[in-house]
């Protein structure tokens, strides 16, 4: 049932704009100050725009101009849009990882709604975690929101052959260490493989963020997968802009949007898209937010019924560019229309079913048939075992399959540090069938849980044409990364979870197919072990670093911060004077 219309004077910002007080005085000389017209703010939806532009976030460096677009529909549908800049996340250039500060930008998000006079938020986001963490921030402070996703930027070229951001660096860094590529061919990649604004043109978790926060019902039909160069893009833009103030007055907000079935639907996609493994991570902590307990069984249970059916890289064969004009999004709804819960709200005011109704596939090859998919199923897994207790995830479609049922002897990594300096030494002791283990990279080791999952394979192995080992770890990979990577082990080595205790040489099993990551020690010497192990020292004394290691939950319970967690009832907004 739709709620009744919202009045002027039931505006949130009427509380800043519309009341006769002293302080109310000042709200309206000030904006005045800035040359705006009463009239052009009292009695209006007051619109927030969340901004993640920076110079030092290529994937958003086309937002200044969507914020004039998104502008241009808010004054159009009769609203008052102000520019909140936020914390940019700049995958390439933020160290250790962004996901050290994705906590940070969803309580900064959370406090910019909760502290200025807004009725309703547009968050752009699109760069890996800024999706993520303005999502968490924008479903605590539960105003009416629309998300614009930044879009993918135009596939890459080099020497007449298509790139994919992420994944092809992987894939000819390796040639190059292996003495297959020269300085001048590196060069040419460099300057090719990244070739207009937007985000990772691979289904890497930036675009695997968009798709999930469209199937979730936070943005316009279509709009996740369109390039950030298509002139559709500032379109999107300014109907977002429009849409946004209806939203207001019919007070549409995250928790009627968000449901279990929306998070099952999110799920589902993630499946069908063999989405990125830290996807897991981020959709556990936006259900969290909204007090909804989501666990890694639930994507263990519906991997084994969900087709992969979008052959997009790293998985597959193309690039986000081919799957927007493919269809984009609703056609591989469309397609998925039985596994889904049509019956969910979205921000158009639409349901799922009627918004991708007589969706249409303009290319079997990109978005595939049911009957004939990229995998029957699988898109992700959960394992569990002695190693994992609270579980670890591996995406099997990125692996050669010949590795998804192996056994081999550990060669242990004690740190990021560790291993690089011991990777490439011509005297370790590692074979094709050694299993890497890297210690020390989780939510609290890595700091923040980095992208470090992706082990490279040492140059004495890929000397012997191998391309592909066992590797674990407590940190994550990147969504365009690729390999027999186990990641997200649970609980993290350097809080004394079972990883801490992996000794060289020790058998380790991976077995997909059994969902079973099995560590070959007796339970007494794991005693034993566990007995003798020493906490490494904080990593940090002060400052953000030190409330992360205080706060930060594991990977299995999505990485938020302890105290943001929402649980079952709503926190109620304070009174504001």
């Amino acid at each position: 049932m739709s709620k009744p219309r919202k009045t002027p004077e039931q505006l949130r910002s009427h509380r800043w704009f519309g009341v006769d007080n002293m302080r109310a005085f000042g709200h309206r000389s000030r904006t005045k100050q800035m040359g705006f017209a009463a009239e052009e703010f009292r009695g209006k939806p007051v619109i927030a725009i969340l901004n993640t532009w920076s110079d030092m976030n290529s994937c958003h460096s086309h937002f200044p101009q969507r914020v004039e677009e998104i502008k241009r529909g808010v004054w159009q549908a009769g609203g008052f849009p102000v520019v909140l800049p936020a914390m940019s996340l700049g995958e390439p250039f933020v160290k250790p990882t962004t996901m050290l500060y994705r906590n940070l930008l969803a309580m900064e998000a959370e406090e910019l709604i909760r502290s200025h006079p807004v009725d309703g938020v547009v968050l752009m986001g699109g760069c890996d975690k800024t999706t993520p963490a303005l999502l968490m921030g924008a479903i605590s402070m539960n105003l009416p929101t629309i998300y614009l996703p930044a879009g993918p930027m135009l596939r890459g070229n080099y020497q007449g052959r298509t790139l994919g951001s992420g994944s092809d660096v992987w894939k000819y860094w390796a040639e190059r260490r292996a003495g297959n590529l020269s300085d001048a061919a590196w060069a040419a990649l460099e300057d090719g493989i990244a070739r207009s604004a937007g985000t990772c043109m691979t289904m890497g978790t930036a675009a695997t963020m968009m798709a999930l926060a469209e199937t979730l019902g936070f943005t316009l039909p279509g709009g996740s997968s369109i390039p950030a160069p298509d002139s559709n893009h500032p379109r999107l833009a300014s109907g977002i802009g429009r849409r946004i103030v209806e939203i207001v007055w019919e007070d549409l907000k995250p928790s009627d949007i968000l449901s279990r079935e929306a998070f099952e639907n999110a799920i589902t996609v993630d499946l069908a898209i063999s989405g990125s493994t830290n996807s897991i991570v981020h959709l556990v902590a936006l259900a969290r937010r909204a007090g909804i307990e989501l666990d890694l069984e639930t994507f263990d249970r519906l991997s084994a019924r969900v087709p992969v059916i979008a052959d997009i890289r790293p998985a597959g064969r193309f690039l986000m560019e081919d799957f927007y004009y493919a269809g984009g999004l609703p056609a591989l709804l469309a397609r998925l229309a039985d596994l889904l819960h049509l019956d969910c709200p979205t921000v158009n005011g639409r349901s799922l079913g009627e918004n991708i109704a007589g969706a249409e596939v303009y290319n079997d090859e990109v978005i595939r048939a049911r009957d004939n998919p990229l995998s029957p199923s699988g898109g992700l897994a959960v394992l569990r075992g002695n190693l994992a207790p609270r579980g670890a995830v591996i995406k099997p479609l990125a692996a050669e399959a010949r590795l998804l049922d192996h056994t081999g002897p550990a060669l242990v990594f004690r740190d990021y540090n560790d291993m690089e300096k011991r990777i490439d030494d011509p005297e370790l002791p590692v074979t094709p069938d050694s299993v890497l283990v890297l210690q020390n990279a989780g939510p609290v080791g890595g700091p923040g849980m980095p992208e470090w999952g992706q082990l490279p394979i040492p140059k004495k192995i890929l000397a012997q044409g191998v391309r592909d080992m066992v590797r674990i770890s407590d940190a994550r990979m990147s969504g365009t990364s690729y390999g027999a990577c186990v990641l997200h082990v649970s609980p993290e080595s350097h809080i004394g979870g079972p990883l801490a205790l992996v000794r060289d040489g020790d058998l380790i099993t991976l077995d997909v197919a059994g969902r079973r990551l099995h560590l070959h020690v007796d339970d007494a010497e794991l005693e034993r072990r566990r007995a003798a192990w020493v906490a490494p020292p904080p990593r940090f004394q002060r400052g953000f670093g030190w409330l992360n290691a205080q706060h930060m939950t594991q990977a299995d319970q999505g990485c938020d911060f302890d105290f943001l967690e929402t649980g079952p009832e709503p926190v109620p907004e304070p009174e504001i004077h």
